[in-house]
């Protein structure tokens, strides 16, 4: 009962976030807009080239995912900064997990959304055919993306008290990102081609070790981050 309570929560976090978003979109026009952007420019500044472009799809990918995530990432705690309602949600009977949780929830649906905008679009800018391992593509978006997520919200709340959070949150996100960064562009450049080398699986195992760690180490740091 206790447990489900929590859950409940963390439940009610995720629909407030939703919700406001909802109503304004505001920052999913803002970061699909930056994406767009940011792949727009990238194929201008490799060229006309098919075979180039197609090459470098999967890094371009990854890096137009990072800069836009980050975008969302500094509006995560926002809402309750500006209404100095954060302090009064800590004081709320609960775990502070709960909070975490229902962030981390919703980061994890605006981001998947944006890639969902993003994904074809990038495959029409780069000549990115569906490839035949559709399947494990996706797969390896999802654990890129939880990855990726649960670091930007647990840094967010790091971040969020200072007033230099903008710049702050990229100093402390992006170092932290570079093994999952890598594991996941080298996987889903593998699998655009078809993975003919056999490359893919350690890639894909290793983005999955990340998640765990990542996932199991932000839990656990949460309730000292946002209490600091």
């Amino acid at each position: 009962m206790a447990f489900a309570t929590e859950l409940g929560r963390a439940g009610a976090i995720l629909w407030k976030d939703l919700t406001a978003e909802r109503r304004t979109k505001a920052n999913f026009n803002s970061v699909v807009a930056m994406a767009g952007l940011i792949l727009l420019f990238f194929g201008f500044a490799l060229g006309p080239d098919a075979k180039g472009l197609r090459s470098a799809a999967a890094g371009v990918l990854w890096l137009t995912v990072l800069f836009s995530g980050v975008l969302a990432f500094n509006r995560s705690y926002q809402l309750e900064l500006d209404g100095n309602a954060l302090e009064q949600l800590l004081l709320y009977p609960g775990e502070r997990w709960t909070l975490f949780a229902g962030k981390l929830a919703a980061n994890l649906l605006f981001v998947f959304l944006v890639e969902v905008v993003t994904i074809p679009l990038a495959g029409i800018f780069y000549h990115v055919a569906v490839p035949a391992l559709w399947g494990q593509v996706l797969g390896v978006l999802f654990l890129g993306t939880v990855g990726f997520v649960t670091l930007g919200t647990v840094y967010a709340a790091m971040a969020s008290r200072s007033r230099a959070r903008e710049v702050l949150l990229p100093l402390l996100l992006f170092p932290m990102l570079v093994p999952v960064l890598i594991a996941a562009t080298e996987a889903t450049g593998a699998l655009l081609i078809d993975d003919p080398m056999g490359n893919a699986g350690s890639w894909i195992r290793l983005l999955a070790t990340f998640d765990v760690i990542f996932v199991v180490a932000s839990f656990w740091v949460f309730p000292a981050v946002i209490e600091g």
